[in-house]
């Protein structure tokens, strides 16, 4: 039996899913506006976040965490305090003066820190669980083999790393970057606004 229909399935729904505006996109146009580095990094912490769900789901518990009321509303509102804590963050910073080093929505002092915001904003998204809970269920064949599972995992991870980079190279262009040191004020004032109105618009979710 051949699986590839199946995979490429998983490939067009995750591409769709990342192209999607959401917290992810959020948070690696933010750092990659202060370099290139910072926001290639967030990108690999979200693919690693992804992949994580996506490990999850293969075992089943991705679809378990979506029906567990409690344990859903625990990981929706731990999103939404981060997403307010991140737009508060950036709000904050505008009091800094606009200058070429820091000019950036999310000040990054090391990879390590960009690394673990991007992978806390993949994690502390409810819906990651719901979505690729959903996904394998519908679309993986029941007893596929294992190499399957091993192919999605690394299907959503690369479309994941994909996407993300390919943003964050995009807004670390000198164009961009550009643009953003001639308004970065009120670029900051959208971009912690819009952060803030995730993380209200996600902790009244149901």
């Amino acid at each position: 039996m051949s699986y590839f229909p199946q995979l490429f399935a998983v490939a067009g729904v995750m591409l769709l899913g990342c192209i999607s505006p959401g917290p992810d996109l959020m948070a690696v146009t933010s750092h990659a506006l202060a370099k290139r580095r910072p926001g290639l990094i967030a990108a690999f912490g979200i693919a690693s976040a992804h992949a994580l769900w996506a490990t999850l789901a293969v075992f089943g518990l991705g679809l378990i965490l979506a029906q567990v009321a409690w344990l859903y509303g625990a990981i929706r509102i731990a999103g939404a305090v981060y997403l307010v804590y991140l737009g508060v963050k950036t709000l904050l910073g505008l009091r800094q003066p606009a200058s070429p080093m820091n000019a950036a929505a999310l000040p990054v002092r090391s990879g390590l820190q960009a690394y673990q915001r991007g992978l806390m904003v993949g994690l502390t998204n409810p819906k990651a669980a719901a979505f690729f809970g959903s996904l394998f269920v519908t679309v993986l064949p029941a007893h596929a083999p294992l190499w399957v599972h091993a192919a999605t995992i690394g299907i959503v991870a690369s479309i994941s790393l994909s996407w993300f980079s390919a943003m964050a190279i995009l807004f670390s262009t000198r164009r961009v970057q550009h643009g953003y040191n001639r308004l970065r004020k009120p670029i900051d004032a959208v971009m912690g606004s819009i952060l803030i109105g995730l993380g209200a618009k996600l902790a009244m979710d149901r």
